[in-house]
């Protein structure tokens, strides 16, 4: 890792959003679904640790002190969200609020539900970060999805816009011009395990 790479491996932080409570595979804590033998979560902070991020914070919500209990989470900052039914745009304003006076200048957000999202991609979406005005996002065959990361000039305006399940989604459309897109359908695969039949993707 060069110097250059490995300044910007410190500024930009890794946000995992793990809260969800697994409604439609019922009831089963996204966190804890079993992926290779051990909680997904678990695989999601390592793929944002092989990408370079070398802080890490997981919001939690559904069965948090399961997981904390469950998962090996070593040196990653766990930040609860007690409100993680009202959707994902809580625990981005969670996740975004703890890296207040980190001293990062972005963060890589990652979703715990994508485990076909790995290292590579990240990698690519973080490579980049520019500085605090940096807004790049994945995209697939063209469309944007995840990770995406934000840098901490947009933070507040994030944080405003996201409520109920949008989490940066609203601000991003209005921020579209800004955003740098990074192809990544050669090396990510980007469905969500959200019902009983996307289990078929952790076997």
């Amino acid at each position: 890792m060069t110097h250059t790479e490995h300044q910007v491996a410190g500024q930009v932080a890794g946000l995992l959003l793990a809260a969800g409570g697994g409604r439609r595979l019922g009831g089963r804590p996204k966190a804890l679904l079993t992926y290779r033998g051990r909680p997904l979560v678990e695989h999601a902070v390592r793929a944002l640790r092989a990408a370079g991020c070398t802080r890490v914070h997981v919001v939690l919500g559904a069965a948090a002190d399961a997981v904390q209990e469950r998962a090996r989470l070593d040196g990653c900052v766990p930040v609860v969200n007690p409100q993680w039914e009202r959707g994902m745009g809580g625990s981005l304003r969670a996740g975004l609020d703890s890296l207040a006076g980190t001293g990062a200048t972005a963060a890589l957000v990652s979703l715990v539900d994508q485990p076909g999202i790995g290292e590579e991609a990240l990698a690519r979406v973080l490579a980049g970060h520019e500085d605090e005005s940096s807004l790049v996002s994945a995209a697939y065959d063209g469309k944007r999805g995840h990770p995406v990361l934000l840098g901490a000039a947009h933070w507040a305006g994030v944080a405003q816009a996201a409520t109920g399940d949008r989490g940066a989604r609203g601000y991003l459309e209005a921020h579209e011009p800004e955003i740098r897109l990074v192809e990544c359908a050669d090396v990510a695969r980007p469905y969500d395990i959200d019902t009983v039949d996307d289990l078929i993707h952790l076997e």
